[in-house]
């Protein structure tokens, strides 16, 4: 039996007010500015960190102010799929992050982002963001124990051909 999807690829426009967003995330995290990140987030956010820690947008907030944890954001290519007024992407991530003793450490893993639109333009008459973050969740990369599937050595090969 076959559905047909009512979930596309993001277009040109979508994706770059996603990338934009995600990029102000960054910075905010990284400049602990809690007032940028108060308005990118929605009021019903669900942040799972890495190790499993649920928190609420007021706690994740919280947590930014508290732990001053970030020093820097990277990601990869991003995946990027809309249905209606929901967003989802999924992706690689590098945090670069201060210890409680003052030191840095890595944490690399693969984030799923649910944003919904949020009616903002983003610009200067409206500061709404035109997306806000409903969901975010960190999958640290783990051992592999299974291999890959022989659908993806497919892929390894056509990628170095």
């Amino acid at each position: 039996m076959s559905t047909t999807s009512v979930v596309t690829d993001a277009d040109e426009t979508v994706r770059a007010e996603i990338l934009a967003v995600e990029a102000e995330r960054h910075r905010a995290l990284v400049d602990v500015d809690v007032t940028a990140l108060d308005v990118l987030l929605d009021d019903s956010l669900v942040h799972v960190h890495a190790p499993g820690l649920v928190h609420t947008k007021a706690q994740f907030l919280e947590h930014v102010a508290t732990r001053r944890a970030f020093l820097r954001v990277e990601r990869g290519a991003l995946n990027i799929r809309v249905t209606g007024d929901v967003a989802v992407v999924v992706g690689p991530i590098t945090n670069h992050l201060r210890t409680p003793d003052g030191g840095e450490r890595t944490q690399q893993g693969v984030v799923t982002q649910v944003l919904v639109r949020s009616g903002g333009s983003g610009g200067s008459d409206d500061a709404a963001p035109p997306w806000r973050f409903i969901s975010f969740q960190l999958t640290p990369y783990g051992e592999q124990i299974w291999g890959k599937l022989p659908s993806e050595e497919t892929e390894d090969k056509g990628r170095t051909r």
